[in-house]
């Protein structure tokens, strides 16, 4: 009996031999997230056993989260994104043999090396294809991405899975108010194949060094035990001003190498961290937020997965639509910064 997939293949063959332009296009979307599900009343209780005083209220009107989901301890990044992997997979109908391209973004590596991504590599039962990391922390969705259309484009790839994963429970200092309240766990991806008709309409990335500071893991691993704090710090007010500056800069960017504008945009889809820059930045574009898609509210910032995520919850829920034109953008450590706009 043919298999979906070997039918898809021929289809696929056929179209990219009988055309000479290609393009990348989004062909299905898959999410993850650990089923320790932690409510703002849950995460206060727990720091005030460790005499940390926070409230349900301080968190909403400063972030707007309201839960976030930990994996159990022992759980890896690739186990979350092999889920939402699979997941994209099966929303595209391809098995994992048909994909010759695996890019992971991730700040929460399972390891040191080898890559996260050769290591999901193994866990789909694949082998042979190309499989990296990309690390541009918030940002590392976009930057991935945008590499994978390049490389289909190029015909270096015809069918490639993106994923964003993080467990970033992990480098949380939970005696610091200020940041382990905003963050959580999960996975997104994208299926990404080469295609006749335009998906990926333009990107545009970005990185400014000078900023490492204000947002990192500063620790490192050295004579086997770690070198400095392997927890997270971040000088909030610094990343909220940094962030309101460029991202809507880099939406009109991106919407300018298109040949679009503002009103083109169907969903403004932004890396959730805080729903005061999100709600900033929609303004700066001139987009009511009923045009955005927000999840942060229920994830937390899941870092590089944090736009795929909401991505995929879009779809599944019916907000995103076929033809429509989605706006991704994200800022995180470095730093870093980019958007892409895409046809869906």
């Amino acid at each position: 009996m043919t298999q979906p997939s070997q039918i898809k293949n021929q289809l696929f063959k056929t179209a990219t031999t009988a055309t000479i332009a290609r393009f990348a296009r989004i062909t299905g979307t898959g999410s993850y997230l650990p089923p320790n599900r932690v409510t703002n009343a849950d995460l206060v209780s727990q720091l005030a056993a460790t005499g940390i005083e926070t409230s349900d209220d301080w968190i909403v009107e400063r972030t707007g989260i309201r839960a976030r989901h930990f994996s159990a301890q022992g759980v890896l990044t690739s186990e979350l994104a092999v889920a939402a992997a699979q997941k994209a997979m099966q929303a595209a109908g391809l098995l994992a043999s048909d994909i010759d391209l695996i890019i992971v973004a991730t700040s929460t590596p399972d390891m040191v090396f080898p890559s996260t991504a050769c290591i999901v590599q193994n866990k789909l039962g694949i082998a042979g294809c190309a499989a990296f990391d990309i690390q541009a922390v918030c940002t590392g969705f976009v930057y991935a991405l945008s590499v994978a259309n390049a490389m289909i484009q190029s015909g270096a790839a015809n069918r490639a899975i993106v994923i964003g994963a993080e467990t970033f429970s992990r480098i949380l200092d939970f005696k610091d108010r200020t940041t382990c309240v905003l963050f959580g766990d999960g996975a997104g991806a994208v299926v990404l194949e080469a295609s006749a008709t335009p998906g990926i309409l333009a990107t545009d990335l970005h990185a400014d060094g000078k900023h490492v500071g204000i947002l990192c893991v500063p620790g490192n691993v050295g004579g086997g035990a770690v070198e400095g704090s392997a927890f997270l710090h971040m000088d909030g007010q610094a990343v909220f001003k940094l962030a309101v500056g460029v991202l809507a800069d880099t939406a009109r960017t991106t919407l300018a190498k298109a040949g679009k504008t503002e009103t083109d945009i169907d969903w403004l889809i932004p890396h959730q961290a805080n729903i005061r820059i999100m709600t900033s930045t929609a303004k700066k574009l001139k987009l009511d937020m009923d045009k955005v898609v927000v999840t942060v509210d229920q994830h937390g910032n899941t870092s590089a997965a944090s736009i795929p995520l909401a991505l995929d919850t879009a779809v599944r829920s019916g907000q995103v639509k076929q033809g429509q034109t989605l706006m991704l953008e994200a800022v995180g450590g470095g730093f870093t910064w980019g958007s892409a706009l895409v046809q869906y």
